[in-house]
């Protein structure tokens, strides 16, 4: 059987060489953990908003402002002196964006001056 003699000399040398491979090849992986990283936390912030989008949140400036004190309801008197307005309230009331007591007092302003005008017509003053 053939044996394999090393001397002392092509010994160290080997020992030099594959340290220098050894060192070289941690450098290179180093280097590629590193290229790794950088790519994929660059690929984490670019794909971010695809991924997961960004969620509204709500700025707090500010204590919100409180819910204005309901008024009291308009009279039948006010809409009878103001008959544009009270047909623009029966007008909102039919549709739903105004209710309470001041549909009812504009229905009644409004059905009073439409009576008293059909009975001026129809006497004739």
């Amino acid at each position: 059987m053939p044996c394999l003699s090393i001397s002392r000399q092509e010994s160290g040398k080997i020992d030099g060489q594959l340290a220098e491979l050894i060192s070289m090849s941690q450098g290179r992986t180093i280097i590629i953990v590193l290229v790794t990283l950088v790519i994929g936390f660059a690929g984490g912030f670019v794909l971010r908003p695809v991924l997961a989008p960004l969620r509204q949140t709500a700025v707090a400036v500010s204590p919100a402002p409180a819910a204005p004190q309901p008024t009291a309801a308009r009279g039948t008197q006010y809409f009878a002196a103001n008959l544009d307005e009270a047909r623009q309230i029966v007008a909102g009331c039919r549709d739903g964006s105004a209710r309470g007591d001041e549909c009812a007092n504009a229905e009644q302003a409004v059905i009073e001056a439409d009576s008293r005008d059909r009975f001026k017509r129809f006497t004739g003053n």
